[in-house]
């Protein structure tokens, strides 16, 4: 026999009414009570991961907004999700959740406590401490775009190190040898693992990061192009080449760099990452480090309908390798044999 809400209350103690309000998503309960009952509801059995989940919840989460935004790099991604859902034989349905939004908590606990909607969730902005709450969720999820230490997901992320890494041996074999980084202002874990990719690279060949070759730029192209011009009109003193953390941040800074006459690549290199579609068109070709974006949507998915169909209980970490774009914003320095 299912237990029932008056058996939740005399467990957790909270009155029959809030309980209901806590498992109905219904306003007037605050996050630590709604927690704790859905935790006893859970473990009571009232609550379980159904076999009847007949769509997938494509769950797009943003804190700032300004990482994850309408860009080409995030519709790909979509199609790719929507198109291996349609093949599974799964509605898609899209949910915007943010942070900052005054009805964030009714609308997380509409998610978590839905066992009809297996969870795909976009979490390049997500942290830590947020991810944490994803685990009360009574469907399955799979984490889209990121990678927590503290809270494992089955996951599906970009191979961010080794690529940036590469995109710096690169840079090293080209004769580059004072190679800055183009770091965003909006910090996310893919970000991290970029910088950190570059800085494994320079210390194995035995290079110093240069003096000020850290520049620090809004993740938007009129942004970045606007606090590099800044910089640069504050005598902000150029390596010969960049690593960015994504195409967005590149293309603006390069636009900067040649409002002040600095030529690409002749002055200056640039390497960003995404491949997006306007890197081709750009003057110099972006050179770039192509994501698999519609690629890594649908594995997410399958792993998501594994998770629906047998009920998985390991997890995985799937990371989808990228493609090293050459075009023309890179010069080689290397001296002519």
């Amino acid at each position: 026999m299912k237990p029932s809400i008056r058996q939740i209350s005399e467990m957790t103690g909270f009155s029959q009414a809030t309980v209901s309000n806590a498992l109905n998503n219904k306003k007037g309960v605050n996050r630590e009570t709604a927690e704790k009952i859905l935790e006893a509801a859970r473990e009571c059995g009232y609550l379980t991961e159904s076999s009847v989940v007949s769509n997938i919840r494509f769950v797009i989460y943003k804190d700032s907004g300004q990482v994850v935004s309408d860009t080409p790099f995030f519709s790909a991604l979509m199609e790719g999700v929507e198109m291996e859902c349609r093949q599974g034989e799964f509605a898609t349905v899209l949910f915007n959740l943010n942070r900052r939004a005054p009805d964030y908590e009714e609308r997380l606990q509409q998610i978590l406590t839905d066992p009809t909607s297996g969870i795909l969730l976009l979490a390049t902005e997500l942290t830590e401490e947020e991810a944490a709450r994803f685990k009360q969720a009574v469907a399955p999820v799979v984490v889209l775009d990121n990678w927590f230490e503290e809270n494992s997901f089955n996951s599906v992320l970009i191979s961010n190190t080794d690529s940036s890494c590469a995109a710096a041996e690169y840079l090293i074999r080209k004769g580059h040898k004072e190679i800055g980084y183009l770091k965003s202002g909006i910090p996310i874990k893919n970000f991290f693992y970029r910088q950190e990719g570059y800085e494994r690279a320079l210390k194995s060949h035995g290079l110093e990061i240069p003096e000020g070759g850290i520049v620090t730029l809004p993740p938007t192209m009129d942004g970045a192009r606007e606090q590099m011009n800044y910089l640069l009109e504050n005598g902000l003193s150029l390596p010969g080449a960049f690593l960015a953390d994504n195409d967005i941040i590149a293309l603006g800074a390069m636009k900067a760099m040649q409002d002040h006459g600095i030529r690409i690549p002749e002055d200056v290199s640039i390497i960003g990452f995404d491949d997006l579609p306007f890197c081709s068109i750009t003057t110099p070709g972006l050179t770039t480090i192509r994501v698999f974006k519609q690629e890594m949507g649908r594995t997410a998915v399958r792993r998501l309908i594994e998770l629906i169909r047998y009920d998985d209980h390991f997890v995985t970490k799937s990371q989808i390798c990228t493609e090293f774009v050459e075009r023309g914003s890179v010069c080689d320095c290397t001296d002519p044999a």
